[in-house]
């Protein structure tokens, strides 16, 4: 366990009896949800961890700390905290934020950094970064650390604003299995599928933790994505959704908007396209893969008993 990282009770107790423990991010909380949805959709993320029998880890740093677990009063202060300020916190920038003692919340990519460093096989988010629709050179250090990070990813595929079929192609050049659960295509996130085929298919979180057992065991130190579509009632008809999206990112390009604020942006303007209707589907689909991490977290522990 690195020096960096501090457990809260409950995570490390899980940890060293070899309880199944999920990692969750916190960049929904300060980036992706309005208060107070950021703090209920946390809070029913955890909620839904814990009904698998597994133990939630909230991660992000705070003044300057990693910190694996937050508490509920540390989830509350992060959900109002006032918009900018608090560090959106990938792999570039941990030294800044440790450097400063500044509160951080962690990406994708972040999030896999502390869950591998604190000894956490399974990480749930709703969607991962990839490579920008028009800027093929704007790749997501989401997807390569996917290549790097021996943590299991449970998602809903990409966000749907980006492009998927070269998102596709950077996580096969990194090495990085992407294994549907009960789907044969990559799920778009707002919509279940995006069309675009998967090589491996899996129908239980049993067959996806075995998977997911040997990826680790080869110690070829790479991740892997388990994607997991949306609940078929809380789905948002892709067309409705593609309408939306076009719209947000040609408004991002006309402002100028560019880097790592295209995507809160392009999320938010899209929930306000489509009256909410997207925002409702994003908390569906986050606490749904909650529950299948969980779900996957349990059945691996049990394995590597």
């Amino acid at each position: 366990m690195h020096s960096k990282i501090h457990l809260s009770s409950e995570v490390a107790d899980a940890l060293r009896s070899r309880r199944a423990v999920v990692a969750l991010e916190s960049t929904l909380i300060t980036h992706g949800l309005p208060y107070p949805a950021n703090l209920e959709t946390a809070l029913a993320m955890e909620a839904a961890v814990r009904q698998t029998g597994a133990v939630p880890a909230t991660i992000a740093v705070l003044k300057g700390r990693i910190t694996v677990g937050l508490s509920k009063a540390e989830i509350q202060e992060l959900a109002a905290a006032p918009p900018g300020t608090v560090r959106k916190c990938s792999r570039r920038d941990f030294p800044v934020a440790l450097g400063l003692r500044q509160d951080a919340a962690t990406t994708v990519a972040g999030t896999m950094i502390a869950a591998h460093l604190a000894g956490i096989r399974v990480f749930a988010t709703g969607g991962i970064g990839g490579v920008h629709r028009g800027h093929p050179f704007d790749v997501s250090a989401d997807l390569i650390e996917l290549g790097r990070t021996p943590v299991a990813v449970v998602c809903a595929g990409a966000k749907s604003i980006l492009d998927l079929p070269l998102t596709l192609e950077v996580l096969e050049t990194q090495g990085v299995p992407v294994v549907g659960l009960g789907t044969d295509t990559l799920p778009a996130f707002y919509t279940r599928s995006s069309g675009l085929p998967l090589d491996v298919r899996v129908d239980t979180p049993e067959q996806a933790a075995r998977i997911a057992a040997a990826a680790f065991q080869l110690g070829l130190g790479h991740g892997l994505l388990i994607a997991v579509p949306i609940q078929p009632e809380d789905e948002l008809p892709a067309e409705v959704a593609e309408i939306a999206i076009i719209q947000a990112t040609g408004e991002a390009a006309a402002a100028g908007i560019h880097g790592k604020d295209v995507t809160p942006f392009v999320l938010k303007r899209v929930a306000e396209l489509t009256d909410g209707r997207s925002r409702r589907a994003n908390v569906s689909l986050l606490v749904n893969n909650a529950r299948t991490g969980g779900q996957i977290a349990v059945a691996l522990s049990q394995l590597e008993r």
